[in-house]
């Protein structure tokens, strides 16, 4: 069938229009709507360091393990702590007896009349009650110390989470201070969605946000908790002068810069199984917003 030459120039306006509208639309959602696929699941890692220096007698825990709050984790020996505490006990008692033998001399020359005995020596035996009232309370002091030592040699989760990267054996010897466990607090997971500056402006806290893994599963929704307000700048160090290094060279091609927004988790699913350091795809939901006072109170 023929059609009338004006018909067919105003259907392909028509479709030359439409199609500049869709590209343009395509263009603007690819380029400057608020979603990126370079997001991050983190969480919270707990490095787990005792208190107190030893040799690693149990560890009941296995790899990738869950555990619970106030669950025991490993035990160093506690021998040497067990003989700290009974000399620290010995040395409270021995500071009571001097504190109460002190205590006596001082009354009993205080009652004393001065053609007795000096006001001197009376002084004398009063300041020597209060240096053993002293000694003696350092003593419970470090009696306490010992007793805390002994408590501390079993190493127990701060909080519930999943015992990783489990590199620790009965036999091994640990340092105070020194992290030889770490734990991922299971109550703590966010995600990090490194948007490009270019998709700032339609990111705002309490935004509604979709996360979806790129293991697959269902979503997880969740909302804009907070916005990173600086990241560094490479092409700018500070050298030795604390002046400006500026980078003589300026490339023509300019990549957008990407800036974290933190994603809190709103409702994950109970069979989703969630890994700190795994990629995910963020997407910002348009409004209405998530709450403006999850907004407000995060400003």
């Amino acid at each position: 069938m023929n059609l009338p030459a004006s018909i067919r120039i105003v259907l392909t306006l028509v479709c030359v229009a439409s199609a500049f509208i869709f590209g343009t639309r395509l263009w603007n959602h690819y380029m400057y709507s608020p979603w990126t696929r370079d997001g991050r699941v983190r969480a919270n890692v707990i490095n787990i360091a005792p208190d107190v220096s030893g040799i690693v007698t149990d560890v009941l825990v296995s790899d990738n393990q869950a555990v619970h709050r106030g669950e025991l984790l490993f035990r160093i020996d506690r021998e040497r702590f067990d003989y700290a505490l009974e000399e620290a006990e010995a040395q409270v008692a021995l500071r009571k007896a001097e504190l109460d033998n002190s205590k006596r001399q001082a009354a009993r020359r205080a009652q004393l009349g001065d053609a007795v005995i000096s006001a001197e020596n009376r002084e004398d035996a009063g300041s020597q009650a209060l240096q053993a009232l002293a000694n003696y309370r350092a003593a419970l002091a470090a009696r306490n110390v010992a007793r805390l030592n002994v408590t501390r040699s079993a190493i127990r989760a701060p909080v519930d989470g999943y015992v990783t990267n489990l590199n620790l054996y009965p036999g091994d010897y640990v340092t105070a201070g020194v992290a030889r466990l770490a734990l991922i607090d299971r109550n703590s997971y966010w995600v990090y969605g490194y948007f490009e500056e270019t998709r700032l402006p339609g990111v705002q806290v309490g935004d509604r946000a979709e996360v979806r893994l790129l293991a697959g599963g269902p979503s997880i929704s969740g909302h804009v908790e907070s916005i990173a307000h600086g990241i560094s700048d490479r092409d700018n160090p500070a050298d030795a002068s604390l002046l400006a290094n500026v980078n003589p060279i300026f490339t023509w091609v300019r990549l957008a810069q990407r800036v974290p927004v933190r994603i809190h988790l709103d409702n994950v699913p109970d069979n989703l199984l969630l890994a700190a350091g795994t990629t995910c795809t963020v997407t910002i939901l348009p409004p209405n917003r998530f709450s403006t006072q999850a907004r407000t109170s995060h400003q």
